[in-house]
């Protein structure tokens, strides 16, 4: 099995690009994104997919990418799909999308795909849903919580007649210019914020 090549690109068409490999010109089949990434006179390294065929000439697929690979080998190993509509899906969505697609059971994702009816659909989702390890949900940032501080602060000055924005702003901006008050008592706080909003009451 050829897994990757590495060569000087010669030629970038439609839907394949020709990449010299040790004075040996490889046609290789390959999505829209990745062709683009390819410019002729430069060096490319592709991850590659080797398809054979028992009537014709087999065929060589190249990726920019080794989760595509993955993804294009894992459809092509489904029963009824061949490698121009897995290299179809790989045009209209990216590893990420397809991965998201399986996780939320999302059939209209793959219908987007020309070719590719619902039923087909349902068969993809299903097959690749037991084939492929879906990426883990990417972690979210933690929120750090409001001081306790400026919590009361601000709910004292809300209490006075300030809007809630008014005084998460007067707070915020007040501790951020002077973080020492992070620590003071909420009445040293609040006299300060007060002064920043335009004298006590």
């Amino acid at each position: 099995m050829i897994s990757s090549i590495r060569g000087d690109v010669l030629h970038v068409g439609i839907d394949h690009a020709v990449v010299e490999v040790s004075g040996f010109g490889l046609h290789v089949s390959a999505t829209p994104r990745t062709l683009g990434e390819l410019h002729r006179g430069t060096e490319a390294r592709l991850h590659t997919s080797f398809v054979p065929r028992q009537d014709d000439a087999p065929l060589l697929f190249g990726f920019s990418e080794p989760s595509e690979r993955v993804i294009f080998t894992t459809l092509v190993s489904i029963s009824g799909i061949g490698p121009k509509m897995a290299l179809a899906v790989l045009a209209v969505h990216t590893p990420h999308e397809v991965h998201q697609a399986i996780a939320e059971s999302d059939t209209d994702a793959f219908t987007k795909v020309p070719g590719i009816g619902k039923k087909t659909a349902q068969r993809i989702l299903l097959e690749l849903a037991g084939k492929l390890v879906i990426d883990p949900p990417a972690p979210t940032a933690a929120v750090p919580a409001e001081p306790e501080v400026a919590v009361q602060v601000r709910e004292a000055l809300s209490s006075l007649g300030w809007t809630e924005k008014d005084a998460r702003t007067a707070v915020e901006k007040l501790l951020a210019a002077q973080p020492e008050l992070l620590t003071a008592d909420v009445s040293t706080v609040l006299r300060q914020a007060l002064r920043s909003l335009g004298g006590a009451r």
